[in-house]
């Protein structure tokens, strides 16, 4: 039987509250973490009973919805999320869609997802959706991928629909959130492990027992394989610009072996959303278009990589971020078992009511969606460098 094209919520507020009730002894258990979060920033929150909020957290871990879900527990509030159609396969799928989650299609359009996004934020006066405006994990607990427009766009959407509906300006609030998480102890022991684990597996033998260049040595290795598959030859210039042009060469080989045309002036992530929902599509795709899928979360898994990340402070997280994606890369794992205990901090941005720029929305449309975007996205980096200085 072929899936679904569209997963809709199946949220019961009885079972969101019961699961709500045992999250957070769930999440320390299985997840290794446990939120911390101001009671400042959960009353920001709850200040906005009664008004439709749209919660816009920056992505860097498999496990921001479990943080997110915890701080609705937190606030005594139940959220909806929009999440990706993928990760609705199975008994995990299944309790998504019980906790409140329902899926979408990147790269495609969704109709489906974004007429009933639009029917939800219309019939719920108090609807909380949390939407994950970089669109994807960046992997990296300190910095922001560009937010994708989306989720300002629906939204803006949805308050035009509501006002012809009734005449009335609705109140509907962005409130920018930032994830950061920091482990509970010392985490030398477990990079040491990581990091021989890699040159093992690489057949590289450090010249030196410091682990900066034991880490650009196994990112210097990885870069080299892939160049040698996707390029043939080494590149030249700095690591910089050789992931870039990485980057760039297993995009158009994804777009040309399915049979798309490269759009350069799309972000790169769209790109790679548009040959995923083609694969994606297929009940059962072929081996060749299995290869192309993987192609694509591996570069997903290297996206939002540079270097300079590690050195510009040289933290345990930030080792840490990217020696995951090297095993990731290197042992195909798709999501490595958690690193060690962490604190995951919350912080709330301000909210911005959405009704004081509907006129600006009547009169430029793109304009007015891109600079909240922008906006949102500074907000959730401002705050995301305030976390990071914290305790340093």
């Amino acid at each position: 039987m072929a899936p679904p094209d569209f997963y809709p919520d199946r949220q019961h507020p009885f079972h969101t509250r019961l699961f709500q009730s045992v999250a957070f002894a769930l999440a320390w258990w299985k997840f290794q973490l446990r939120l911390r979060v101001s009671w400042e920033d959960v009353a920001k929150l709850r200040q906005l009973r009664g008004s439709r909020v749209i919660l816009l957290p920056n992505h860097p871990t498999f496990n921001d919805p479990v943080v997110l879900f915890l701080l609705s527990a937190q606030a005594g509030e139940i959220f909806y999320y929009l999440s990706a159609y993928a990760n609705f396969k199975g008994l995990t799928g299944k309790l998504l869609q019980r906790l409140g989650a329902y899926s979408i299609k990147r790269g495609v359009g969704d109709r489906t997802s974004i007429a009933y996004t639009l029917n939800l934020l219309a019939s719920k006066p108090d609807c909380r959706l949390v939407i994950f405006a970089e669109g994807g994990c960046s992997f990296q607990n300190d910095t922001v991928m560009a937010f994708r427009t989306g989720g300002v766009q629906l939204t803006m959407q949805a308050m035009a629909r509501i006002v012809k509906q009734t005449g009335e300006i609705p109140n509907i609030y962005l409130l920018p959130v930032s994830l950061k998480y920091r482990y509970t102890r010392p985490m030398n022991a477990v990079i040491e492990n990581s990091l021989t684990s890699l040159e093992q597996a690489l057949g590289i033998t450090p010249e030196m027992p410091d682990f900066y260049p034991r880490l650009r040595a196994i990112g210097e290795c990885v870069a080299a394989q892939f160049e040698r598959e996707y390029i043939g030859h080494p590149l030249t210039g700095s690591l910089n610009d050789r992931i870039e042009q990485i980057r760039a060469e297993m995009l158009i080989a994804c777009e040309r072996d399915i049979g798309l045309e490269p759009l350069p002036s799309l972000p790169l992530r769209e790109r790679v959303y548009r040959v995923q929902a083609i694969v994606e599509e297929q009940e059962n795709p072929s081996p060749e278009l299995q290869k192309i899928y993987q192609s694509t979360v591996r570069l997903l898994n290297f996206d939002a990589l540079y270097d300079g990340y590690v050195a510009a402070a040289p933290t345990a997280e930030r080792f840490l971020d990217t020696l995951t994606r090297l095993e990731r890369e290197v042992f195909n794992i798709d999501q490595p078992e958690p690193k060690g205990d962490r604190l995951a901090y919350v912080k709330l941005g301000d909210p911005v009511n959405l009704a004081d720029y509907y006129e600006a929305y009547r009169g430029d449309r793109t304009a007015t969606v891109e600079e909240l975007t922008a906006q949102m996205q500074q907000v959730v980096q401002a705050n995301l460098d305030i976390l990071a200085g914290m305790g340093r």
